[in-house]
């Protein structure tokens, strides 16, 4: 065991919220957490091993901050820690991806494309969009024309440009830097996913009448 001169030393941790690692690898405190040290000890504390992950994990693991403080004062005895941020860490456990087969991506893409399309048609067959249009061509023109291309037309690419903008993508590029309401609810939902991960599978979190 190393030791710290006698005077009490601060170190200072904050655990990330989320890390990605590969199967049998060894999780130091520099991979999960942000340190700030001396100098004289800052490597050998990024250096420190908390974890090894082995067959028997699943793709997640909990890592606690009361872990990782452990290890930490059975390195240096005389050193203060203190824990700013999450209690826990989760840590995902990435094998290697498979490439996605291009019959896969067009069966998904097809399957995504004709759903919405029925979404829109529905729903403007439920607020009877195409009476509305005639009604309107017919108040402004004088005339009934049973199909006002010039309405149905630029209504039609307006319809496609709101839905560009709605969700700030075009493809693979983004409009600008603000979050489109879908990012905003899948970052709410990994959020409440997390939440759940970290007090289900962290067995520190909860305390049973059985357990001894």
């Amino acid at each position: 065991m190393w030791e710290v001169s006698v005077l009490e030393k601060t170190v200072y941790i904050r655990l990330r919220h989320r890390l990605q690692i590969r199967p049998n690898q060894i999780i130091l405190l520099k991979d999960i957490a942000q340190v700030i040290a001396d100098d004289d000890i800052y490597v050998k504390l990024c250096a420190l091993p908390l974890y090894k992950v082995n067959e028997h994990d699943q793709n997640i693991v909990i890592i606690d901050v009361m872990k990782v403080i452990r290890a930490i004062t059975q390195l240096f005895s005389n050193l203060e820690v203190q824990s700013i941020g999450p209690a826990q860490s989760i840590v995902e456990v990435v094998t290697k991806k498979q490439k996605v087969s291009f019959p896969l991506f067009l069966l998904v893409w097809l399957l995504l494309f004709i759903g919405a399309a029925l979404a829109i048609m529905n729903f403007h067959e439920d607020v009877s969009m195409q009476a509305v249009q005639l009604r309107i061509y017919t108040l402004i023109t004088g005339e009934v024309d049973r199909k006002p291309l010039i309405f149905q037309i630029p209504y039609s690419i307006g319809l496609g440009l709101g839905m560009i903008i709605f969700f700030n993508h075009v493809f693979k590029k983004r409009l600008n830097e603000e979050p489109s309401p879908l990012e905003v609810e899948m970052f709410n939902y990994q959020l409440d996913l997390d939440n759940y991960v970290a007090l289900k599978e962290n067995k520190e979190s909860m305390k049973y009448l059985d357990d001894h």
